[in-house]
């Protein structure tokens, strides 16, 4: 269980606390004691509230969180917890709602200690703590049975110095404005549960193990629900996952089939496509070696045509040289007898040219 106690000053909270730490095994977490803890044993934290507690003033509260937050982390507290003295305040409350929630831990009871003003003064007025194990006594109605020494460890008993009328007016008047609205935000969470702080503690005592055991039991029964709750949604959205999957199997069997189905209808109409396109290509190639057939034929027959012509015309010159051959003959003939006219008058000239010098 994870309590805060809530109360005004000398309302009886702390011997509370203390009860039932002792009865369900429980720690109290004491936000003074842990502070004095944290300053005596030389921690960050206890450095940091040392600083403002010599300077006489409240320690911040995110100090005062921090000290919490590890606190409630240890395994003792695993089980639950006892917070007293915080929270004062209802930012305080709101603060430390967000930090157990962010650790999973959230409180489940605030159990509030009422005690009207009169009934309070007197309380403080004659109150004494022992200050070796923290034993609280009241000269006035739970005296020790020696005068200032503890009945349990014989420690020194100690009167607290702002425990006067004057101060407690003070602080009861603190304790209106600031934790009334605390005791208010718990009741609107249907956290909060009241008894009265007035008779014997032990009586006190059995009226807070009471709350304190329906609480519990309510929460056990709560936490059951939820988890059956938990476990029939998971039933249910596995059932859910399990049906998709069938589901989805069988699309994808039913996908499959189909495909190969296709496949099967294809498998004809991509042989026929494979043996038209073949015998297309075939075609197309012979197409294509055709012309160049066509066109070495046509070479082969030109070249043929082209030797006959070559062929023809040196037969023809060989002819027409025949043929100019007694023509050429003729003309040689004819040539050398004009030479051989022209020889004889040149020879005749001459000779007359002779005969007329003869005769002069």
């Amino acid at each position: 269980m994870r309590i805060v106690l809530l109360g005004a000053p000398g309302s009886g909270k702390g011997t509370q606390a203390k009860l039932l730490m002792e009865r369900y095994k429980l720690p109290q977490i004491s936000t003074g004691d842990m502070l004095r803890e944290a300053v005596a044993e030389g921690s960050v934290l206890g450095r940091q509230a040392k600083v403002a507690m010599d300077a006489g003033q409240l320690v911040n509260d995110e100090i005062v969180l921090s000290i919490i937050k590890e606190r409630v982390m240890r395994p003792d507290a695993r089980n639950g917890f006892i917070l007293d003295g915080f929270p004062r305040n209802q930012q305080q409350a709101e603060a430390l709602d967000l930090l157990l929630m962010s650790l999973g831990r959230p409180l489940q009871l605030a159990l509030l200690v009422a005690v009207d003003v009169d009934a309070l003064i007197q309380r403080l007025v004659g109150r004494r703590t022992c200050l070796t194990c923290g034993q609280m006594y009241n000269v006035f109605y739970a005296p020790p049975h020696i005068e200032g020494r503890c009945d349990e460890c014989g420690g020194r008993l100690r009167h607290r110095g702002d425990d006067n009328e004057e101060t407690i007016g003070n602080r009861l008047r603190v304790y209106e404005t600031h934790t009334i609205p605390v005791i208010e935000y718990y009741q609107e969470q249907e956290k909060l549960r009241t008894i009265q702080g007035v008779g014997e503690i032990n009586d006190i005592f059995k009226a807070v193990c009471k709350i304190f055991d329906d609480v519990k039991a309510s929460t056990k029964a709560e936490s059951r629900s939820d988890a059956i709750r938990a476990a029939i949604a998971k039933h249910h959205a596995t059932k859910a996952a399990a049906k998709k999957t069938v589901k989805k199997k069988a699309a994808t069997k039913k996908k499959a089939a189909a495909k190969k189905t296709a496949v099967k209808k294809k498998a004809p109409v991509k042989k026929k496509a494979v043996k038209k396109k073949a015998v297309t290509k075939k075609k197309t190639a012979v197409k294509k070696k055709a012309p160049v057939k066509k066109k070495a034929a046509v070479g082969k027959a030109s070249i043929k045509k082209k030797k006959a012509v070559t062929k023809k015309k040196a037969a023809v010159k060989k002819t027409a040289v025949k043929k100019n051959a007694p023509v050429k003959k003729k003309a040689a003939a004819k040539k050398a007898l004009k030479k051989k006219v022209v020889k004889k008058k040149v020879v005749k000239k001459a000779v007359k040219k002779k005969a007329a010098r003869r005769k002069r």
